[in-house]
């Protein structure tokens, strides 16, 4: 490995405890299923390129959360309370129910992506990635959206006080990135971009256009919000049209970018319809644009992606291989595929990359590049680019 290719993955066996039950959508083995997928491939040397991180301190947390939060947290997961405490910090719902250890898991996964930062920052990695990180819902005061601690805004808020950087954030996920926005919405060190599913069709029902910052910080909020259905071409005219030019822009330190995979055509929670294409795509742009304006610091971190089988592992390779500067194999390992075979009206790809006919435009493609494209203009507009 190169010196700018200085990688590592953030991983501790208790990632595994973030873990909201059997029938939650959000599910612990894509973790196992997506690491294994990078040993099984030779992508990954897990002995040599893996960050294995401390908990999140109470004092990093507070950097974004509410210290009754975080202590509700603590509480929820180890003792009984009430409805009404559960509701009011966001805990009482199906998609975030208390669970044993939940302080611990949130804090250690909020953790990798921290430590990832201060050992990048230091120049001791180029690069790190933490799949289990990008739970960008959570707010200052409450979980959202399967995400208890917003473990890459508090990555960010630690770069921003110990190292006074400048940060990008860039949010590829389905859904909008709202908890990072808003936790960040009147800073203009920290400049967030989500490419997202529109809120009028998907959950949070944010990420308008017009959601730009407030105070000291308008102007470095970015959303460009998607038609459902839209496919590679479109979303990537979109990603190349606007994060190239505000990045050069901004200036960054550092770049964190979070890679859902749940905007593939197979998420059963989501309405785009992208391809493996777009993720190689996506990689590709965020890793030139460190070398190019952040000396490659680079975080990367998973977030979301719902066919945890099909989907999520081949997502995190793309990424890793990517980082690491590794190449990707075409083919999946058969030993891998057997492993972790599951439906057969579901059967698992037999390669790392779907197969171009996925790709192909729908009936109503032309429509929805159209509509793609007015947002864009509208954001590009609002930027003062064009």
């Amino acid at each position: 490995m190169t010196l700018d290719h200085r990688s590592a993955i953030a991983y501790h066996p208790d990632f595994l405890g973030y873990d909201f039950g059997p029938q939650h959508p959000l599910r612990p083995e894509r973790i196992t299923a997506g690491l294994g997928l990078l040993r099984a491939s030779g992508l990954w040397s897990a002995e040599d390129e893996t960050l294995s991180p401390p908990v999140a301190s109470d004092q990093d947390l507070e950097l974004v959360h509410d210290p009754a939060f975080i202590a509700t947290v603590k509480s929820a997961g180890t003792d009984w309370l009430p409805d009404e405490k559960l509701r009011r910090f966001g805990l009482s719902s199906t998609d975030n129910p208390a669970f044993p250890g939940m302080h611990h898991a949130a804090a250690l996964v909020t953790g990798g992506s921290v430590a990832a930062v201060r050992e990048i920052m230091r120049g001791e990695l180029a690069h790190a990635f933490n799949p289990a990180g990008g739970l960008h819902h959570a707010m200052h005061s409450r979980a959202s959206g399967f995400c208890i601690y917003n473990d890459p805004a508090v990555a960010a808020a630690v770069a921003l006080k110990e190292f006074g950087a400048r940060v990008l954030y860039v949010d590829f996920d389905c859904h909008h990135g709202d908890g990072v926005q808003w936790l960040f919405y009147g800073e203009p060190q920290v400049l967030t971009i989500s490419f997202h599913e529109s809120g009028r069709f998907l959950f949070p029902g944010t990420g308008d256009v017009d959601e730009i910052g407030e105070g000291a910080g308008r102007g470095y909020s970015v959303n460009i919000p998607m038609a459902p259905f839209t496919q590679d071409d479109s979303w990537l005219q979109a990603i190349h049209a606007v994060v190239p030019p505000l990045t050069e822009l901004f200036g960054p330190d550092l770049i964190i970018s979070s890679h859902g995979a749940d905007t593939h055509r197979w998420d059963p929670l989501t309405h785009l319809a992208l391809t493996t294409a777009a993720f190689v795509a996506q990689a590709s742009l965020v890793h030139a644009l460190a070398h190019r304006h952040a000396e490659g610091k680079w975080l990367a971190v998973g977030s979301g992606g719902y066919d945890w089988r099909r989907v999520v592992p081949r997502s995190w390779s793309i990424v890793w291989a990517e980082m690491a500067g590794r190449q990707l194999p075409e083919l999946l390992p058969e030993s891998w595929r057997a492993e972790w075979h599951g439906d057969p009206l579901e059967p698992i790809p037999t390669a790392f990359l779907d197969a171009p006919e996925m790709g192909e435009p729908t009936g109503n493609a032309d429509e929805i590049t159209r509509a793609n494209q007015q947002t864009v203009r509208a954001v590009l507009r609002l930027a003062g680019l064009n």
